[in-house]
């Protein structure tokens, strides 16, 4: 897989949120996206994802050479945010079995594991909206890292953990990147110390 950007800009209005940003990754490749509240990181992982349009500027996708239509980024990427919300309607098991009939695991892991490996076993038959917030970031980073995908984005990936939950989110990474493209949007460098190379957004105002 490879990921190629290309003097990309986003504008809200008349507020640039980033200009001329050109990037190249591919399989095995880490992305820190580093800056302060509020200065995009999270606008730009959207545009990277193709949930929301550049202003000017290209993102290409791209598998051995042969270009991925934007309508089909969806299907390569797995992404582990703030904003995207679980459904809390489930149980847990209910919702790994949802989960996974859109999104295949990786190899060789299991249900069985996934539960034992978030430390939410016992927990199963509980419904997701009876989650502490820990738990549920728990879920939605295995969840990422555990799908089968190509690229893999966290934003603020250390949310709501506590000192044993970031040791054990920087584990489940060097774990299970897997030679994949990985992207971390933080402006906490716990998050982000493992990554080859890093993007300070506001180098690009």
């Amino acid at each position: 897989m490879k990921i190629r950007v290309e003097a990309a800009s986003k504008r809200f209005q008349y507020e640039w949120i980033f200009k001329n940003l050109s990037i190249q990754l591919e399989s095995g490749d880490s992305l820190a996206i580093t800056g302060s509240n509020g200065s995009g990181k999270s606008t730009l992982l959207k545009c990277l994802t193709g949930s929301i349009p550049l202003t000017s500027g290209k993102i290409e996708f791209s598998i051995e050479g042969k270009g991925i239509e934007e309508s089909d980024w969806f299907k390569h990427l797995s992404i582990a945010a703030p904003y995207l919300e679980l459904p809390e309607e489930f149980t847990l098991s209910e919702l790994l079995d949802f989960h996974f009939k859109f999104k295949k695991p990786i190899k060789g892991i299991s249900i069985q594991e996934i539960l034992e490996l978030v430390y939410l076993k016992e927990h199963h038959g509980k419904f997701v909206s009876q989650f502490s917030s820990g738990m549920k970031q728990r879920l939605k980073l295995a969840l990422a890292l555990l799908s089968k995908s190509d690229v893999i984005f966290l934003d603020e990936p250390t949310s709501n953990l506590d000192k044993k939950g970031i040791a054990w989110y920087q584990k489940l990474v060097e774990s299970y990147q897997l030679n994949r493209i990985l992207i971390v949007c933080s402006n906490e460098q716990r998050e982000y110390d493992f990554c080859q190379q890093k993007l300070a957004l506001e180098d690009y105002k």
